[in-house]
């Protein structure tokens, strides 16, 4: 399983509950997470077969945007 983390501008519950259908969907329930109490705003996504593309397209599909950490 491979862990990748992004910089996200989901940056309160509000964001998250409006970004988790989508973002279940495209990356599985249980997949992902966001830690909205850092300042970087980090998603964190786990997962052995999504590349980091499909992520970033998944997060801009929800209303947000993602790019890649390190």
């Amino acid at each position: 399983m491979e862990t990748l983390k992004f910089k996200t501008n989901i940056k309160c519950t509000g964001c998250i509950t409006k970004a988790t259908p989508t973002l279940d969907k495209k990356l599985g329930r249980g997949n992902w997470e966001v830690d909205i109490f850092t300042l970087k705003k980090t998603l964190t996504v786990s997962s052995t077969s999504i590349d980091e593309s499909e992520i970033i397209s998944a997060v801009k599909e929800a209303g947000f945007t993602a790019e890649r950490l390190g």
